[in-house]
């Protein structure tokens, strides 16, 4: 099945604000909260939730029910307008689907935006559950633009405080691309500056399809990859494209450019590990054989060495 997301950011540069319902500056990783949005409607905050130990089914109902409860407080209220219903939801694999109501097109797009994020990060918490997509009157949500919004989770969502909304941070990335005969591995540093919204790790899958700009370097990914998304937790850094990542016209060897983006994504982000997924999935064959269903350590050996100055 395939995964994508678009990301929401003219909206929810808004500020996706926590704090306000007695709770910390950031989310706890060890609780489990419920979002809601703040009083005047420009942003999210979040209140802790207990959720039961049951099945992930179970859990899903609750929170969806949750979601949907006008909360005892005049500082936050439910995202979900009384108007919006849940028609029927299914869990497949850990990729849960929401159709809704017709009448979830009355919201207007700054509370849709809300709507949809309060809802992705309360419920990509019940574990058994990676990827939401919203349905509405069972046919697939559909931005302004007539684009699918597709499956969603915590990455389809620029979020800021205040203080960092328009900040921009540098730094120089060694990347990791073809040599001349493709065989091997040669290094490229980096000088960029990019949004404090963004992770490091995709910067450096971004400038990956971008390509390098040294000579006796050559492209590893072709320029027409798409990045579904890019997203790090436990150690691992997992990075989702679309197909085009299978195909490539350069004469490459498969290893080198698969270590293309372990090595420099290693080298670079706080990740150990790199598990690459093809439109969301793991059960794949690379190029000659090479299974894609686990976490990818950095492989030195396949680099030429730093020539010394």
């Amino acid at each position: 099945m395939r995964r994508y997301h678009r990301f929401a950011a003219g909206l929810l540069c808004l500020c996706l604000l926590f704090g306000g319902c007695g709770q910390g500056t950031v989310p706890d990783g060890n609780k489990t909260y419920i979002y809601y949005v703040n009083g005047d409607g420009t942003g999210l905050v979040l209140k802790e939730y207990e959720l039961p130990d049951d099945s992930t089914h179970k859990q899903i109902e609750l929170m969806l029910k949750e979601l949907g409860q006008k909360p005892d407080s005049i500082d936050y209220k439910s995202a979900w307008p009384e108007y919006v219903r849940v028609n029927n939801w299914r869990l497949e694999d850990s990729d849960l689907e929401i159709d809704f109501s017709d009448t979830y097109r009355r919201m207007s797009a700054s509370s849709e935006v809300l709507f949809r994020a309060a809802t992705v990060h309360t419920l990509e918490q019940i574990g058994g559950v990676d990827y939401i997509k919203f349905t509405v009157g069972g046919k697939e949500l559909s931005g302004s633009d007539g684009k699918e919004e597709g499956y969603m989770n915590h990455d389809s969502f620029v979020e800021n405080t205040g203080s960092t909304l328009h900040s921009y941070q540098e730094g120089t990335l060694h990347l990791f691309f073809a040599n001349k005969t493709g065989d091997r591995l040669t290094e490229e540093e980096v000088s960029v500056r990019y949004n404090s919204n963004m992770s490091v790790e995709k910067r450096i899958v971004e400038q990956l399809v971008k390509g390098p700009s040294m000579e006796g370097a050559y492209p590893t990914l072709s320029p027409e990859t798409k990045i579904l998304g890019v997203s790090v937790r436990g150690g691992i850094c997992y990075v989702n494209f679309d197909e085009g990542f299978l195909n490539m016209d350069y004469k490459i060897s498969p290893k080198v450019r698969l270590y293309s983006v372990v090595n420099s994504i290693v080298e670079g982000g706080e990740a150990g590990q790199v598990q690459i997924l093809v439109n969301g999935k793991t059960d794949v064959e690379y190029q000659d054989g090479i299974s894609l269903e686990k976490p990818f350590s950095r492989n030195l050996e396949i680099a030429e060495e730093k020539e010394k100055d």
